[in-house]
């Protein structure tokens, strides 16, 4: 049996590969929850650095599968509230990851794939493929991504997009700041590659987690309550390894090597 979820780690980078391409890398509760192992596992691995998120065959992911919708019509509520918690942990556990996630999207990204997506810190679109989130046209309520969405893009673009159900180009999407940044398809790799790149040789690990932290902890509370927290982190991090590591470097005009 193929598997469907690939996983491996190759210079500090978890490669995550959505395997069903003949599916359109559609999401089913195996799927879900083999993701959300993976991507326990590499949060929790101090020998990884970075997520990447893939998907082998055309499409990123076409969403929920044909199989799971069809179920839906006859689930009780109480099968689609676990059914609705398993995307929600998934989601959470993506967006909460210390590490840092990117989503490479080779292709469409449809309704819950374009979810995944959104709950990454970059994402990278190439050209030609198609995002956006189609369940107001099947009836149904895009509820599980509309938090994560709302905050990466604002209420206006959010309501364009979850309302509409339309889909948009890797160029739209960039530009509206729901991707990261769109690329061609022969510079698709090397953007890619360039991100990762970046944050494996240019970025402590554990300040990126603790600026990520940071910038979700300021976007939940209050202005008083985030000064306080920034302030705190700013002093803990002062007197962090990597810190002193990176300040004497600077000091001594070496490049830090992280």
């Amino acid at each position: 049996m193929k598997d469907i979820l690939l996983s491996e780690i190759k210079d500090r980078v978890a490669v995550i590969t959505l395997n069903r391409p003949d599916k359109k890398n559609a999401l089913n509760p195996a799927l879900i929850t083999e993701l959300d192992e993976a991507v326990t596992a590499a949060s929790a691995n101090p020998d990884v650095k970075i997520i990447l998120l893939r998907a082998n065959g055309d499409v990123f992911c076409a969403g929920a599968d044909l199989a799971v919708l069809k179920d839906l019509r006859n689930a009780s509520y109480e099968v689609n509230l676990e059914d609705s918690r398993r995307l929600s942990n998934l989601f959470f556990k993506i967006y909460n990851s210390p590490k840092i996630v990117i989503a490479a999207v080779h292709g469409h990204a449809i309704a819950g794939g374009c979810g995944l997506l959104t709950v990454c810190d970059m994402a990278i679109a190439r050209e030609g493929a198609m995002l956006g989130y189609s369940e107001t046209r099947i009836g149904f309520v895009p509820a599980i991504v509309a938090r994560f969405l709302i905050r990466k893009t604002g209420i206006t673009v959010a309501k364009r997009l979850l309302l509409s159900g339309e889909l948009i180009s890797a160029t739209e999407a960039a530009r509206i700041g729901l991707v990261t940044e769109s690329a061609s398809e022969n510079d698709f790799e090397s953007r890619v590659s360039h991100w990762t790149t970046v944050f494996l040789d240019k970025t402590s690990g554990n300040a990126l987690a603790a600026t990520k932290k940071l910038i979700h902890y300021v976007s939940d509370h209050t202005p008083d309550e985030s000064i306080r927290y920034a302030i705190e982190t700013n002093a803990l991090s002062r007197d962090s390894d990597d810190c002193k590591k990176g300040i004497d470097a600077f000091l001594a005009g070496d490049r830090v090597k992280w």
